[in-house]
């Protein structure tokens, strides 16, 4: 094992972009570390490669937090186990999100003086491959650079306590994910999506690597290489989860329909040649009602995405029929909970969720894994039961607390709400 210090930034610069990083161990507290341990109650530093981002926590004995933090490490790209010991001189409950948002772990509760130990697996990601490179929009640099950067970031929510962190490599099978701002990390509050609520339903057996991003089509999910980004990293084992259409069917191009389609067969066919499984998910409806009836705003798009999925093989969820049972048990005024909403509704989103609306479709994709008997549902963490979507749960019983960064900048691509 290798203790963090001084020394990292420049070991890991050495380092083969597919080298992973040696087993780092972090302590949290004013009492001194462990002799294999170096503390991570410091400021972030690109000379050690570690540290706490922004506002620091309160420092304890035995632990930091009260308050919410982001504490980072510079590693290579890769998948890595990070094992959480969580707990202080205070009572606390921390939920814990990863790189942009990405839901890990919700409500760990432990008692003054107490400590809880839990892992999860967290993909890191930068935008090179061999021979080319996914061309990153201006924001992805900026506001969602966390998804791009090679560092492993963690937020620690709620009211927090962390005694102790180690993180090492992880060789564990991937579930790819590609689509569009309904399926991307959204970097801030009230925005997200399913994707980024996937990880929190998988056990740590198993990394979430999600490529989506607001604003991309089938089409231009070419043009950016970001297929070419999951082809590249791909393997036997892995799963290949692809859900467009709301921007597809904006196209102006008199054949946007074929392409769509004869893309997702494309893209199946090249996964299933690389030993990994295909999953087409059709796109979600919209918030559009006609008395208690949601209206179907998607065109022909959810039919060409099952035919896509007939054709090619691949496995198919059919999120855009889920969806419309969930919004319908919601009815035409509760289904504003699921979307994006400010604190009295006076400003709204058709398209877009919010994190409790994002959480509960994510429930729609994991029970689409489970009905298709996919091996990886196997992994699915053992809280999560059989999920009707109409039967949802009440947003009032959703618990995970906000992120740390907000936002009032709408998701890229928004041109019908």
């Amino acid at each position: 094992m290798l203790a963090a210090g001084p020394f990292l930034l420049a070991a890991l610069l050495a380092a083969a972009p597919q080298t992973p990083a040696p087993r780092l161990d972090f302590a949290f507290g004013t009492d001194p570390a462990p002799r294999h341990a170096s503390s991570g109650a410091v400021v972030y530093s690109a000379r050690t490669g570690f540290g706490v981002e922004g506002a620091m926590p309160v420092v304890e004995p035995h632990g930091a937090g009260k308050t919410p933090f982001l504490f980072s490490v510079t590693v290579p790209e890769g998948n890595y186990k990070v094992t959480v010991t969580f707990g202080g001189d205070t009572a606390s409950d921390t939920t814990v999100k990863a790189e942009l948002r990405r839901l890990m772990l919700e409500r760990i509760a432990v008692r003054a003086g107490g400590s809880a130990t839990r892992t999860f697996i967290v993909n890191v990601r930068t935008p090179a491959y061999p021979g080319g490179a996914v061309k990153l929009k201006p924001r992805e640099a900026v506001q969602e650079a966390r998804a791009w950067d090679n560092r492993l970031t963690l937020e620690f929510d709620g009211t927090p306590a962390v005694r102790a962190l180690k993180i090492e490599p992880a060789d564990v099978p991937t579930i790819y994910v590609l689509g569009d701002s309904t399926v991307a990390d959204q970097p801030g509050e009230p925005y997200a999506s399913w994707g980024q609520m996937l990880p929190r339903f998988f056990k740590p057996s198993v990394a979430v690597a999600n490529h989506a991003e607001s604003g991309e089509s089938t089409f231009s999910a070419v043009i950016a290489n970001r297929f070419e980004k999951i082809a590249a990293r791909i393997r036997p084992g892995d799963y290949f989860l692809v859900q467009f259409g709301h921007n597809d069917q904006k196209s102006k191009d008199p054949d946007a329909q074929q392409k769509f389609k004869a893309n997702l067969i494309g893209w199946a066919q090249r996964v299933k040649a690389k030993g990994a499984t295909p999953v087409i998910v059709t796109p979600m409806f919209r918030n559009r009602f006609d008395g208690d009836q949601a209206v179907d705003t998607a065109g022909p798009f959810p039919q060409l995405a099952r035919e896509a999925a007939e054709e090619s093989g691949a496995l198919l969820i059919d999120l855009h029929a889920r969806s419309k049972a969930l919004y319908e048990a919601m009815g035409p005024t509760g289904v504003d909970a699921l979307f994006m909403h400010n604190a009295d509704f006076s400003v709204k989103d058709g398209s877009h969720h919010g994190p409790y609306g994002a959480y509960e479709l994510a429930k729609i994709v994991v029970q689409g894994l489970r009905d298709a008997k996919a091996p990886i549902a196997r992994a699915v963490v053992d809280d999560l039961p059989p999920y009707d979507p109409s039967k949802p749960m009440r947003e009032s019983d959703f618990k995970v607390p906000p992120s740390i960064t907000a936002t009032e900048e709408r998701p890229l691509g928004v041109n019908q709400p």
